[in-house]
């Protein structure tokens, strides 16, 4: 790969993804497939004004092996060390850079029901910091290609042609492919605020979803919820880019208000296994039925975690001809192939998405509607053929989505 682009790539997770603050303490999360790139990361990091970077290496197959030969209470026990670390972040704030890159079955064959109960465990403990520090930090989540990943999305390419291929694809999603990804991000922000401002002033209550292969779906809105996408602002008014890619204008739907059946139109990776083929159904805002040709297992667990599991926190719109979409790569990969696709999320919804939210406590952001969850998981459900209607209070009908894609 030309090393120029990748740097320049690397200046737009720093500057644009992070938007680090001078002698701002950044944390990089990164798996060991690209080493190099992580370092002009750092580098452009330290450019940029920080005053501390700390890097977390992680590597699948040891995360592999922990789940394997570790006790339960072995990997739900949440160290003194652990809540020290979560106290210093809630203090101190510091931007939060991951750098994904890991095999989507990569953890094919781990004991499901360990690693599930493990998970509730260790986040009842870390829920209340990360909870404190919601809208107070900056964050962002890139990719890089692993191997693995790289020949799972090109079976047919030898491995370094593969990765050579991922990384094509990752910067042409990202925008990061032309000489200032930087000012091209300002410029996608931009667009992407103008449909946000359209879709708030139509004050919808509802949005309404069919489509051809069964798709057939009401969820109600938050009265005073909003549509938001591209770049982020803290509390304190630090801008950033929590996604790149993104292509997204998503809102959190209210919780207990839907009904109908939706049905998945790409493959979703959870808990490093592939969940294919399926189905939710939905009653009286809860998920009552999951259907899936493999890994059904899997969501039933999913949405069993905690009570709000099997509630949505997340509708998200994206044209069917967008960009990642019609590279015509599935990347097995909710970070880009949300992106490809409207999609609904089951779990957590967010919290700065309600009007005011600034001055209400988290129970006060919840009792309007936001749902609440340990989870919150992205899974597709855009295609070609779908409609999507929004209703407004005085009962008004507005297309959003004609086949596939933006009606306005």
């Amino acid at each position: 790969m030309n090393k120029l682009q990748l740097k320049r790539y690397a200046k737009l997770l720093a500057k644009a993804g992070v938007n680090v603050q001078r002698g701002q303490w950044v944390i990089v999360s990164a798996g060991l497939d690209q080493p190099e790139f992580v370092e002009w990361v750092v580098e452009e990091l330290y450019r940029a004004g920080a005053g501390k970077v700390t890097v977390e290496w992680s590597h699948q197959p040891v995360t592999k092996l922990k789940y394997k030969y570790e006790k339960e209470e072995v990997l739900a026990n949440v160290m003194k060390w652990e809540i020290e670390r979560m106290e210093a972040y809630t203090k101190e704030l510091p931007a939060m850079l991951h750098i994904i890159s890991e095999d989507p079955d990569g953890l094919a064959g781990v004991d499901q029901e360990k690693l599930t109960h493990a998970r509730i465990g260790r986040m009842k403990v870390l829920k209340p910091y990360n909870d404190e520090m919601e809208n107070k930090y900056q964050w962002c989540i890139a990719a890089v290609p692993g191997k693995a990943w790289a020949k799972k999305v090109f079976p047919e390419m030898q491995v370094g042609r593969a990765v050579e291929a991922l990384w094509d694809a990752i910067l042409k999603a990202s925008r990061a492919d032309g000489p200032d990804p930087v000012r091209e991000w300002a410029r996608h922000n931009d667009e992407i605020g103008g449909r946000c401002d359209y879709l708030n002033r139509l004050g919808l209550v509802a949005l309404e979803y069919k489509a051809g292969n069964g798709t057939d779906f009401r969820v109600g809105l938050i009265p005073d919820g909003i549509f938001a996408g591209g770049g982020e602002t803290t509390l304190k008014g630090r801008y950033f880019n929590p996604n790149i890619p993104t292509e997204e204008i998503f809102t959190s739907p209210k919780a207990g208000d839907a009904e109908g059946i939706v049905y998945a139109t790409k493959p979703l990776s959870y808990q490093g296994e592939l969940i294919e083929d399926f189905s939710v159904r939905f009653e009286g805002g809860k998920v009552v039925e999951v259907r899936a040709k493999k890994n059904q297992h899997l969501l039933e667990k999913m949405i069993s975690m905690d009570e709000g599991a099997c509630m949505l926190g997340e509708c998200a719109l994206i044209a069917d001809d967008s960009p990642i979409n019609n590279a015509g790569i599935l990347f097995y990969n909710t970070l880009f192939d949300e992106n490809a696709s409207c999609h609904l999320a089951l779990g957590r919804g967010f919290t700065n998405l309600v009007k005011g939210f600034e001055s209400m406590t988290q129970e006060e952001i919840h009792a309007k509607g936001v749902n609440d969850s340990m989870i919150h998981v992205d899974f597709m459900i855009g295609c070609k053929d779908m409609e999507i209607t929004g209703v407004t209070a005085r009962g008004e009908r507005v297309a959003i989505f004609k086949n596939g894609n933006w009606a306005f």
